[in-house]
């Protein structure tokens, strides 16, 4: 039995109200249960959403509301959409709202799914704003490789020879490097760098994009790094706003991220903008950038055909990778969840001493961390059509003073102690809290709600 939430008439006019969109959409309890799985794995194999059974459109000419009159009665959808759709999908979340006057509405809360769905009948479906798309073919193919459910690094490139990565300088380099005992050709073999294509194994994506000497070339997608320095604050520019022409990085994965790091501390080490009548010097944390630009490069989405673009501001830096958050990631979750797109990219990249990786999701704590440290904001992530974007702005976070200010203004009633204002500004110093606590102190803005207090439950109000 799932739960069963009761509206109130506001409630209920709020959820009328919702416009059907890419996240949500209405349907008739009588609709056919074969079109309510076309909607359901559309919704999966997009970025989720909700579908609410029990309201009719709203271009109809009857009555909105027509729930169930039993939970009952809505056994037999359930059971058609976690049942029969191929591979059935999880952590779906379900719920009754009762409204006051006209039934149960049966809402399905889907996640965004890490595979690729279809409906009992075979068809696959996405969601595309407030429509669902029936695709197949290489749309299919795309999807799954969109989502990291068929990784397209083990894809069989059949223009590479065997040979001519064995004779890849860098190939011989990164050998030498991690200190393998295997040989070559048996190395590719057990790293799953090889596919098998007409009964001869052939390199495959990530072979080509790591040891290759030449990937771009060889790929029938395209996988370098366009850097750009645009002297302008605006988010559109115009050409003339170009400081050069925009740089290709080209070459061998660690070479592209290595030579990508370079270029791009070129160009903030010369940039600047005006806040009034001062001008501020760019200045981020190496650490920070090194981190989001390799993320971008090794979690990329390779069966798109375009570059990763790295675009530097006057006041920002943004960094844009081809394909959507793979699997069941999405920007709110960027922090918590771990899912790699390309995992063998990952792993042969940190095999090597020092390497320019970190393990899985590290990366982007580190960038956040550094930035803090630098006493900067955190990343912004968005994602913009089918691409990832990390923005990385010059943008100063509040100071202790300031943090403190406004959570007194915020709750005027409130107390605080050193400890949660570590938390709301992200200082890690103890002593520097200390010192922001005792300089609002003398400056009579604040207050010891106990004078006496053990200084382990000293608290601090408005004065």
């Amino acid at each position: 039995m799932y739960e069963v939430i009761d509206l109130s008439a506001e409630e209920v006019d709020v959820l009328l109200n919702t416009v059907e969109d890419h996240f949500n959409d209405f349907k008739s309890k009588q609709i056919a249960p074969n079109k309510l799985q076309e909607t359901f794995v559309a919704f999966a194999n997009a970025d989720g959403g909700n579908i609410y059974i029990g309201i009719e459109d709203a271009a109809s000419n009857r009555e909105r509301l027509s729930g169930f009159n039993e939970p009952e009665e809505a056994n037999a959808i359930i059971a058609t959409l976690l049942e029969n759709t191929n591979p059935a999908v999880e952590n779906v979340e379900i719920e009754y709202l009762k409204t006051p006057k006209n039934g149960l509405i049966l809402h399905f809360d889907i996640p965004k799914s890490p595979k690729v769905h279809y409906t009992a009948s075979g068809d696959c479906f996405i969601r595309a704003n407030a429509q669902k798309v029936k695709i197949k073919g290489e749309r299919v193919t795309q999807l799954s490789y969109s989502k990291g459910a068929e990784p397209y690094e083990k894809k069989a490139v059949d223009i590479v020879e065997v040979q001519d990565i064995l004779d890849s300088e860098y190939y011989v380099d990164y050998r030498r490097r991690i200190g393998t005992s295997q040989s070559p050709e048996v190395f590719l073999k057990k790293q799953r760098l090889l596919t098998k294509k007409d009964d001869e194994f052939v390199p495959n994506v990530g072979c080509v994009l790591l040891f290759d000497e030449e990937p771009q070339g060889s790929l029938d997608t395209r996988c370098a790094v366009k850097v750009y320095r645009l002297r302008t604050t605006e988010t559109e520019y115009k050409r003339e706003q170009l400081q050069e022409e925009p740089v290709t990085v080209e070459g061998p994965l660690e070479i592209v991220i290595l030579r990508t790091i370079d270029k791009v501390k070129e160009y903030v080490d010369g940039a600047s903008f005006k806040d009034g009548d001062n001008l501020v010097k760019l200045v981020y944390p190496a650490e920070a950038l090194k981190e989001i630009l390799v993320n971008a490069v090794i979690h990329r989405d390779y069966s798109q055909k375009d570059d990763v673009h790295v675009k530097v501001y006057d006041n920002r830096i943004e960094v844009q990778s081809p394909g959507r958050l793979p699997g069941y990631m999405t920007v709110d979750n960027l922090y918590e969840e771990r899912f790699s797109r390309n995992p063998n990219l990952v792993r042969l990249l940190h095999k090597l001493p020092n390497p320019v990786n970190h393990d899985i999701g590290e990366g982007l704590d580190t960038a956040k961390n550094e930035l803090r440290k630098a006493g900067l904001v955190a990343p912004v992530f968005e994602e913009r059509g089918n691409n990832f974007v990390v923005i990385v702005k010059h943008q100063t976070i509040a100071s202790i003073e300031d943090v403190i200010i406004n959570y007194f203004n915020d709750n005027p009633t409130g107390q605080l102690t050193n400890k949660l204002v570590r938390q709301l500004s992200g200082e890690d110093d103890l002593q520097k809290v200390k010192k922001a606590l005792q300089k609002l102190r003398d400056e009579g803005i604040i207050k010891p709600l106990e004078p006496n207090a053990n200084a382990f439950k000293f608290k601090y109000v408005k004065a």
